[in-house]
């Protein structure tokens, strides 16, 4: 089932603010799918996922290697027989504001900040898709 990235149905949002762990998919610089858990917050009001990452990891690397426009990448979450997906482009962000942003919604979501980490970037996907049936 399609929904609107801008302005998605009461049950879809609120499922993608319940607390779950999520995946996200990165292609590799050979094409292959890199899956791996991650949080992720959704903005709709920005048309954004965010997600928050070491720069040293390898889904940052794979966003980097990607063209210019940003690597095209997938966000994930279940439970039982809902589901959601989010699809866009994603960049890395590594300005301070940005990622204070993305560590706060963070927060939020998932009722913990972490701790500091001078290495945190935060992926950040211009949402273009979202499927599901939450």
């Amino acid at each position: 089932m399609s929904h609107d990235v801008l302005n998605p149905t009461p049950e879809y949002l609120a499922f993608w603010r319940e607390r779950h762990v999520c995946t996200l998919t990165t292609p590799r610089p050979d094409g292959t799918p890199h899956v791996v858990p991650v949080g992720v917050t959704y903005d709709p009001e920005a048309g954004l996922a965010r997600v928050i990452s070491n720069k040293h990891s390898k889904k940052v690397r794979n966003v980097l290697a990607a063209q210019a426009g940003g690597a095209r990448v997938a966000v994930c979450q279940m439970e039982g027989r809902r589901w959601a997906t989010l699809e866009g482009r994603a960049v890395i962000r590594t300005d301070e504001a940005s990622v204070a942003d993305a560590v706060a919604r963070y927060a939020v979501r998932y009722g913990r900040t972490p701790s500091p980490n001078p290495d945190r970037v935060v992926i950040e996907i211009t949402l273009d898709r979202a499927m599901g049936r939450a």
